[in-house]
């Protein structure tokens, strides 16, 4: 081994650097494949102290002794060596004597690498400078420059000096307008002080340094390209920093028409003050001040389209002979979801319909999308008959509830099963996913292991608990008799379904000891740290007997594979497989068979009974338990008792079936829960495992809805993320659906976060379009938690709108009614202040429903609240909710 090479394994810096000073360009293309050499053995090595030690010499080492420009730019990005790289300076001393064109070749070739690459800025930099070549404008690079100016602080000066003296200022900030994503990285480093990034480039475009119109011309077209509004926030920053003079706007009228229609509200509100202003000192022509309207009354933020109104009102007041044009653009505001909207429209249309001819036909056309309490009034300022509507039977069309699939037959071959397991591991899956890949593996060790061994080898070698750092800790624990991948699979427990799913695998390999599988099999204590651990163990308990199966006794297939997608299991094909199981000799599993029974269906009576007799004629104990089974009949779930605090719970009795014949692990099942006395917080985090829970129970849903209900509390209360994804899930179990299910429904529909609202949404239609839905009940519930505090009125009249716009208008209503009189209670009798923000909008899609369904009928205290003076916008949709439920025709 060269004295070179013995420099880098060490770590020796300075002498590596002595050593190839000294070199020729021959000698050092020849040290190369032994460091090449070293490479690859520090790659397989742990990540220790001496493979640290050797990377950076290492790093520099390498790309001096190469001579290809493609070649020392892979190098110097290589990823292994991303952590622990030789610094800028050494690089740049060891290739600064190339030749120039070489040198630009390599900037240019590690400039292209990705941001991810991480690339020191000052090497590239450096490469630029010393070829004197293009400086190169590429995200990494124009990244790199923005933190390097940016982070430069320590060194004196402002971001203006340090940028002032960049001879590539104006290639540089070019390129700022054509990165993907900078405004963010921008925005970040700018900050709003006087020594901002924003601030300092318009100093300098004041300066002469930049271009004016170049600056301004780039911004605006960064602004018109669209993103996310993080980063224009920071580019529109600098367009008000820019501080444009009324004919440099003038100027750019069309681009503020297309931002005020489709940018970002932010952007899009610049714009639309600019426009303002040209449009009041009529710089704007009425047409093009229309044609703006137009798209701005069209967009949902309200803010928008009553500051445009306003607009339209100044311009007509200080004009009259702009309504010709001007009020067929206040018009189609007559068909904006908000009523408050059409109101102040109509006013306007009112005020200054007279003082135009010709347009009074067009008015009345777009009049017929007022709300019904609006359209007298459009018609009498119209001069034209109130058109009569026609009598409409109103027929409700919910959206249709998805159907269950049936689970398609496991994968014929072992390849087609790795494929599958692969895909599963790497992003997950649904319960027909799982228990096909589960059943697939449990069937195929069965027929031949070392087949399915060889199928899943490139699954297997890619996961965590086969790696090679992995396998070293593995070795050293070997010696002292624990093996650490069944260390980690008892302690930390099968926290979703991949985990499952690994625990086979392992086993499979021979990485889990047989002690730690039959010891977690036969595991079970009669308490449980949180409300989930019955589900829990219950789903683990299956996986941990069927992974010591696997090692001991393998099992031809599962008798607990449902049928169906839901988990639910038919009892024909119990009933057959007990029978292969039978003929075949096959012991059954316990906890599998436990699965299979809590599974099987028993709703259809008839089925059930049926099958039962066939069970019983098999002669196995078995059979005779299904047999049992099948003829009790669902049991009815125990009394309900809600609990309260910062949040309504339920309290559920204990289910003793559930307890009777059932393996230990599954019996805290029918335990009793007591919402508040258990520990709320603890290991379940993952929510993908929920999905699994329901498939436990699924023809039981109140039971796991009940202890999935303070997570999905937390979604409304505690302002979480993602918990509610499960309802729709629950909406599409079997069961009842009780205190539990309506108020998990409840609580996503009250959610902080739009995803978790909107699953709420699906799960409320799914119900009903299976007729599980309580609306009374569900109702009550929404009244009694926005007035405890638990849900905000204005999250839930955005989870009714989003309902409202799918049609489901008298399903809608059906609840609301419920809701509304128990929020308007307080106001009417002066009680405890109800929230007030929102409950005006939660009235409005009330009023809406009414009016579209034909709802009539007395609300309580809604005439109360009507009857209030002022002009608010509670006050003014409980009137428009009040005319809807007398009118004598519907809408």
């Amino acid at each position: 081994m060269s004295a070179l090479t013995d420099a880098v394994r060490a770590g020796r810096t300075d002498e590596v650097v002595r050593l190839l000073d000294g070199m020729t360009d021959a000698e050092r293309r020849s040290a190369f494949p032994e460091l090449k050499a070293l490479r690859k053995e520090l790659r397989g090595a742990p990540w220790n102290a001496e493979s640290r030690r050797a990377y950076p010499a290492l790093h520099m080492a390498g790309a001096a002794c190469q001579t290809g420009a493609a070649g020392v730019a892979s190098w110097l990005a290589a990823a292994d060596m991303r952590w622990s790289q030789a610094s800028p300076a050494l690089l740049l001393h060891m290739l600064g004597d190339r030749d120039r064109d070489w040198l630009a070749d390599v900037a240019h070739r590690l400039a292209q690498r990705p941001e991810s690459a991480q690339v020191p800025y000052e090497l590239m930099a450096g490469l630029v400078r010393l070829s004197g070549c293009p400086v190169p404008t590429t995200d990494a690079y124009v990244r790199g420059w923005l933190i390097h100016v940016g982070g430069s602080w320590q060194r004196g000066g402002t971001v203006c000096d340090r940028l002032r003296q960049d001879p590539h200022l104006a290639q540089l900030v070019a390129a700022l307008f054509e990165t993907a994503d900078i405004g963010s990285l921008l925005g970040w480093l700018s900050g709003d002080g006087p020594d901002s990034w924003t601030g300092a480039l318009a100093q300098l475009t004041a300066e002469g340094a930049l271009d004016r119109k170049t600056m301004v011309e780039a911004c605006v077209a960064r602004l018109l390209r669209g993103g996310a509004p993080a980063d224009l926030r920071v580019f529109l920053r600098l367009l008000k920093a820019l501080a444009l003079t009324r004919g440099e706007e003038r100027e750019r009228t069309a681009d503020w028409v297309a931002l005020a229609s489709d940018a970002p509200s932010t952007v899009a509100s610049h714009a639309q003050s600019v426009l303002g202003s040209l449009a009041l000192e009529g710089d704007l022509p009425p047409r093009h001040l229309a044609e703006m309207s137009g798209a701005v009354l069209f967009r949902t933020e309200k803010k928008l389209v009553r500051a445009q109104l306003v607009l339209l009102g100044k311009v007509l007041a200080r004009d009259a002979s702009t309504a010709g044009e001007l009020l067929p653009a206040v018009a189609q505001a007559f068909g904006h979801e908000d009523s408050e909207v059409q109101e102040r429209a109509l006013k306007l249309v009112e005020r200054h319909a007279g003082k135009a001819t010709g347009i009074h036909e067009e008015l009345a056309a777009a009049a017929g999308q007022l709300i019904p309490a609006l359209r007298d009034r459009a018609a009498r300022t119209l001069g034209v008959a109130a058109s009569a509507a026609e009598p409409v039977v109103y027929e409700e069309t919910l959206p249709p509830a998805p159907e269950p699939t049936r689970l398609a037959p496991v994968a014929g071959s072992t390849t087609e099963l790795a494929e599958e397991t692969g895909a599963l591991l790497a992003s997950g899956g649904d319960v027909a996913a799982f228990e096909r890949a589960l059943d697939g593996l449990v069937r195929h060790t069965h027929r031949n292991r070392d087949a399915l061994l060889e199928a899943l080898s490139p699954v297997v070698a890619r996961r965590w608990w086969n790696n090679a750092n992995y396998a070293n800790y593995a070795n050293y624990a070997d010696s002292v008799s624990v093996r650490p991948e069944s260390d980690y699979f008892r302690h930390h427990g099968l926290v979703n379904a991949q985990f499952g799913l690994d625990l086979l695998l392992a086993t499979l390999c021979g990485k889990v000891l047989t002690t730690t599988l039959h010891s977690e099999a036969r595991r079970w204590t009669a308490t449980h740290d949180c409300v989930h651990r019955p589900l829990s163990r219950a789903f683990d308990a299956r996986l941990w007997e069927v992974a010591y199966r696997i090692r001991t006794e393998p099992l031809p297939f599962l008798l607990s594979t449902p049928t169906w997608s839901t988990g639910l299991l038919e009892p024909d094909d119990l009933v057959k497989r007990l029978d292969d199981y039978r003929r075949l000799g096959a012991r059954p599993s316990a906890a599998d068979f436990a699965q299979a029974l809590l599974r099987v269906r028993r709703g259809d009576r008839t089925a059930a009974v049926a099958a039962a007799e066939r069970a019983e004629a098999l002669g196995t104990a078995e059979g005779a338990r299904l047999a049992r089974w099948l003829t009790s009949g669902a049991p009815e779930l125990p009394t309900a008792q809600r609990t309260s605090n910062d949040r309504i719970l339920v309290d559920l009795g204990e289910v003793p079936e559930l307890q009777e014949d059932f393996p230990p692990e599954f019996r805290t099942l029918g335990r009793p829960v007591r919402g508040f006395a258990e520990h709320r917080y603890c290991s379940h985090w993952d929510e993908s495992v929920r999905q699994h829970w329901l498939a436990l129970l699924p023809e039981q849903r109140e039971l796991v809805a009940v202890r999935m209900l303070c997570d999905l509390s937390a979604v409304a209360v505690d302002d979480t993320r993602g918990s509610a994804a499960v309802l729709p899930q629950l909406a599409e179990s079997g069961g009842e659906a009780g205190e539990a299910v309506h108020l998990c429904v409840a609580y996503g529909l009250g959610a902080r976060h739009p995803e978790d609202r909107l699953a709420a949404v699906d799960a409320l239609l799914v119900l009903a379009a299976r007729g599980r839905l309580d609306p009374a009940r569900l109702g009550a519930d929404l009244g009694q938690l926005v007035r405890c505090g638990a849900v905000k009125p204005l999250r839930l009249a955005e989870s009714a709108r989003t309902t409202a716009a799918t049609g489901a208008y008298a399903t809608l209503w059906d609840v609301l009614r419920h809701t509304l009189p128990v929020l308007l209670a307080d106001l009417a009798t002066a009680g405890a202040a109800t929230p007030a923000r929102g409950l005006g909008d939660l009235l409005a899609v009330a009023a809406e429903c009414a009016e579209r369904s034909g709802a009539r009928g007395e609300l309580p205290h809604l005439a109360q609240t009507a009857a209030r003076r002022g002009s608010s916008r509670l006050v003014a949709e409980a009137r428009r909710l009040r005319s809807a439920l007398v009118e004598q025709v519907a809408a």
